[in-house]
């Protein structure tokens, strides 16, 4: 398996595996699928990455940039899925460290998301107080700093994580 940037040729399997990927989750609107689409259609998709198993995609993983209390620089990560035949097996892990090397190489200040804080620590995400999504638990939206930089203030995700078709 390799982890690479997405292809036009991608597209549909990635629509697929989000699909899949969230088609069970107990939480969200099942519209990550719509998220990446409206994401790639502003041209704010800057880091989109495929687990590609001998021709087959099996994950993905979409980074767009968010602002910060109106700054520049942050990232936010997600959607990420993986075909629900494939998770546990560190498909997910491998697209999220390449994802988060590539953001570290393009001088980003940091990363950003909303998930379970017990999985994404394992990256260096945390919970902080000073971060602040309306509607999410300070518990969930979780930060990653690159270097000296640190994240305080009202989170802007791209206004394409509102597309519901």
């Amino acid at each position: 398996m390799k982890i690479r940037n997405e292809k036009l040729s991608d597209v549909e399997a990635i629509t697929e595996v989000t699909k899949a990927a969230f088609k069970d989750c107990p939480y969200g609107n099942h519209t990550e699928q719509f998220i990446i689409q409206a994401l790639r259609a502003a041209d704010a998709l800057d880091v989109s990455l495929v687990a590609d198993d001998e021709g087959v995609v099996v994950g993905h993983i979409a980074f767009s940039p968010v602002k910060i209390s109106g700054k520049d620089g942050w990232y936010g990560m997600g959607p990420i899925s993986v075909r629900p035949d494939r998770q546990r097996q560190g498909i997910g892990k491998a697209l999220v460290n390449e994802g988060l090397r590539l953001l570290k190489k393009a001088d980003a200040k940091g990363c950003v998301l909303v998930g379970d804080p017990k999985y994404y620590e394992q990256f260096g995400f945390r919970s902080q107080p000073e971060l602040i999504l309306e509607g999410v638990p300070p518990e969930n939206m979780l930060v990653l700093g690159f270097g000296e930089n640190q994240a305080q203030g009202k989170v802007e995700f791209h206004e394409a994580f509102g597309a519901t078709s």
